[in-house]
C-alpha cells in the first residue's frame, strides 16, 4: 500500500506526461498557426497568462529553467493576444487534447475524483503557476477534466522543484543537464535534449560527479515537498491513483 512519499515517486512521471502534452500537440499548433503566434509566444502567454498581464521579469520568476532573455522575447511577443484569450485557447488545447488521446480509456473519471482533493487542499505556497491553474474553471467531461488536473499537479511539482533547486543554490542549467528526465512531455528525456528544448547555448559543461550528486538529492526533496499533497489519499485510494495513471499512460 503506497504512502504519501510513494505515491509522489511513483504518479510524476505519468502525471508529468499526461498533463504536459497538450503543449507540444497539434492542438497548440494550429492555435500558432490561427493566431499569428510563434510557438513560445502561445506557450508563455498561454501558460503564464494565469499570473495576469506582467511585466516579462514577473514570468521569469516563475520560468525558473528558461534563459531569461527567452522568457521576455516570447512573453513580450506574445502581447498581441490578451493574457485572458490565450489562457482560454491554451485550456481548449489542453482539454481538446485530453479528448482526442484519453478520450478511450474508462478511468479518466476516477482519476479525476481522486486528483481534485488533491489539487482543492494543496497549498498554493512557493507555486503560483499551480495557484493560477487551479483558479481556471474545470470542464464537465472526464477526459478533458482528468487532462486539466494533471496539468495542475504538473505545475505544482515544478513550483516546488525550482525552490529545491534555488534552495540548494544550483543553477537551472545544471539542474537541467544533471538528470535523465522523466515526466516531460516527450517522456524520458536527456538533460542535453531538455537543455536545447529550453534554448540554453551550446556547448554545454561536462558536470562533475558532485553536482550529480546534488541534483539528485534536489530530486529527493522534491518527492519530499510533494508528499503531503497526497496525504489527501488513504493507501488504497493511492494504489488506485498510481495503477490508473499507468494504465492511462500505456494507452
Amino acid at each position: 500500500m503506497a504512502d504519501p512519499q510513494t505515491t509522489a515517486i511513483e504518479v510524476k512521471a505519468p502525471i508529468g506526461v499526461l498533463g504536459g502534452n497538450f503543449m507540444l500537440s497539434r492542438e497548440a499548433k494550429a492555435l500558432c498557426e490561427e493566431y499569428g503566434l510563434g510557438p513560445r509566444e502561445l506557450y508563455f502567454r498561454g501558460r503564464c497568462g494565469v499570473l495576469g498581464e506582467c511585466e516579462a521579469d514577473v514570468v521569469t520568476s516563475v520560468a525558473v529553467f528558461f534563459p531569461p532573455e527567452h522568457v521576455s522575447q516570447s512573453w513580450d511577443g506574445g502581447r498581441k493576444m490578451p493574457v485572458e484569450q490565450a489562457v482560454e485557447l491554451y485550456t481548449g488545447a489542453c482539454h481538446a487534447w485530453g479528448r482526442r488521446k484519453l478520450g478511450g480509456f474508462d478511468g479518466c473519471a476516477r482519476i479525476a475524483e481522486l486528483l481534485e482533493p488533491v489539487v482543492e487542499k494543496a497549498s498554493p505556497v512557493g507555486a503560483p503557476l499551480f495557484a493560477g491553474w487551479r483558479a481556471v474553471p474545470l470542464p464537465d467531461d472526464a477526459p478533458a477534466r482528468a487532462t486539466q488536473l494533471m496539468h495542475v499537479v504538473r505545475e505544482l511539482r515544478g513550483g516546488l522543484h525550482a525552490n529545491a533547486v534555488i534552495a540548494e543554490g544550483m543553477h537551472p542549467l545544471d539542474a537541467v543537464l544533471a538528470a535523465s528526465h522523466e515526466g516531460t512531455p516527450f517522456g524520458r528525456a536527456s538533460g542535453e535534449s531538455i537543455a536545447r528544448f529550453f534554448t540554453w547555448p551550446e556547448p554545454y559543461p561536462q558536470l562533475p560527479a558532485e553536482v550529480i550528486e546534488r541534483r539528485a538529492k534536489i530530486e529527493e526533496t522534491t518527492d519530499r515537498l510533494m508528499a503531503p499533497v497526497f496525504s489527501v489519499l488513504n493507501a488504497a485510494e493511492s494504489d488506485e491513483l498510481i495503477g490508473l495513471l499507468r494504465l492511462g499512460h500505456a494507452h
